[in-house]
C-alpha cells in the first residue's frame, strides 16, 4: 500500500498539480497587494478618502463593507485576466494546432456509390456493402 502511494505521488501529474497550486497562492498573494497598495490608495486619493478598504455604509446596524468588496472584486479579476492570457489561450492555440495536424495526418473518407456507407478514402472494396469501388 506504502509502495502505491509513493507511485502515486511521484506521478507528474501529482507533482505539477502541487507545483501549481502553490504558485497560484503565492500570485494570489502578490495580486493582493497590488491591490491593496497601489490600487486602493488610488481610488481613495480620487474619492478623497485615507483607505478605500475601509469603506462602508451602514443600514440599521448592519455594516456594508463596499471597499472591501471592491478590492477582492478587482484582485478576482486580475487574476483572471492574467490565467485567460497566460495559460487558456496558449492551451488553446495549442489545441488547435494539434487539431489542424491531426486532419492533415488523418486519411479522408468517402462515401461508397453502392450503399452511400462512410468509407476510407483510399478504400478498394466497401466493407459494408462489399461492392467493387472505382
Amino acid at each position: 500500500m506504502l509502495k502505491d502511494f509513493k507511485q502515486f505521488i511521484l506521478r507528474g501529474n501529482v507533482i505539477d498539480l502541487a507545483v501549481a497550486v502553490i504558485i497560484g497562492a503565492a500570485f494570489n498573494n502578490v495580486v493582493h497587494a497590488i491591490v491593496n497598495d497601489f490600487v486602493t490608495p488610488l481610488i481613495g486619493a480620487i474619492y478623497k478618502q485615507k483607505s478605500f478598504s475601509a469603506a462602508a455604509f451602514h443600514i440599521h446596524g448592519s455594516t456594508f463593507a463596499y471597499g472591501d468588496f471592491i478590492n477582492n472584486l478587482v484582485s478576482f479579476l486580475i487574476i483572471a485576466v492574467v490565467v485567460f492570457f497566460m495559460v487558456v489561450q496558449p492551451i488553446n492555440k495549442l489545441i488547435n494546432i494539434s487539431k489542424r495536424r491531426q486532419t492533415v495526418d488523418e486519411p479522408g473518407t468517402k462515401k461508397c456509390e453502392f450503399c452511400l456507407s462512410e468509407i476510407n478514402s483510399k478504400a478498394t472494396r466497401c466493407p459494408f456493402c462489399t461492392s467493387k469501388l472505382s
